[in-house]
């Protein structure tokens, strides 16, 4: 067939045909063309995430505090950890103080959520509240710590110099009155996978929806307001959003805002 007959039925066919048809076709044409189009841009938000470091605290070569998201006040940390980064990246470990506190310190790894059930199971009717000093690390761990945290009634603290980064805040969310003293550092970034396997962009975005819902509806059962976790979406996950004790007052991420209003904002 010669190209130009080609041409003459494909115009005569196009002249003749039904209305419907055509706007059925061009519809499910711009379907096509928007579906390719997503799956470009998936596949090009997996790659940019495969490259973005995450902040893993349990690894050697990351440090646990992370850079700010803007430099210098109020951006900056107020004051350095008073604990050592090697002790801060091991796993989490729990101690019981005077005066029925109990200290979780180190980094939130994956079995730290049973390990802290059995604690307070063990010595549940001693424990009135929890001081926490951790880079952060599973999510999943956090958030099943500070539901049990806020079923057994327990206060939250970060100490002067504690830190409480990452998923952390997580976990104090949980307490009945939360506090946090003089120069205690806290602060949020987006959530992200620290896994070896990367998923699929489609799975990807589906985990991040999920994970990013179960928080958000938690930080509201637990009476925080929106703006933490918005800080926390906006800061990508090899940064830091530091909290002002003016902040975190404003967020109610703590009850007695007196011991953190010593600090500059």
């Amino acid at each position: 067939m010669k190209p130009s007959s080609l041409a003459l039925r494909l115009k005569t066919a196009v002249l003749t045909a039904d209305d419907g048809l055509l706007m059925r076709g061009a519809f499910f044409g711009l379907l096509a063309a928007a579906g390719a189009f997503l799956f470009i841009d998936l596949r090009e938000m997996s790659l940019a995430n495969a490259a973005l470091p995450g902040h893993d605290p349990m690894t050697t070569d990351a440090p646990v505090l992370p850079p700010a998201l803007t430099d210098g006040v109020p951006g900056a940390p107020p004051v350095e950890p008073g604990t050592s980064q090697d002790i801060l990246r091991q796993a989490m470990r729990f101690e019981l103080l005077p005066g029925g506190m109990l200290k979780a310190e180190g980094s939130i790894d994956p079995g730290a959520a049973d390990r802290f059930a059995e604690e307070i199971g063990a010595r549940g009717e001693y424990v009135k509240a929890v001081t926490l000093n951790s880079p952060g690390g599973s999510v999943e761990d956090a958030l099943a710590m500070s539901k049990l945290i806020r079923e057994k009634g327990l206060n939250t603290r970060v100490a002067t110099k504690a830190l409480c980064a990452s998923s952390c805040p997580l976990i104090f969310a949980g307490g009945v009155a939360r506090e946090a003293e003089e120069n205690a550092i806290l602060g949020v970034h987006q959530v992200f996978n620290a896994g070896q396997e990367r998923p699929s962009p489609e799975q990807a975005m589906s985990a991040a929806q999920s994970t990013t819902a179960r928080i958000a509806r938690h930080l509201d059962e637990m009476g925080i307001s929106d703006g933490l976790w918005i800080n926390a979406l906006e800061t990508p996950p090899d940064r830091l959003y530091y909290l002002t004790p003016k902040e975190m007052t404003e967020f109610k991420l703590i009850t007695t805002p007196v011991a953190a209003a010593k600090q500059a904002d």
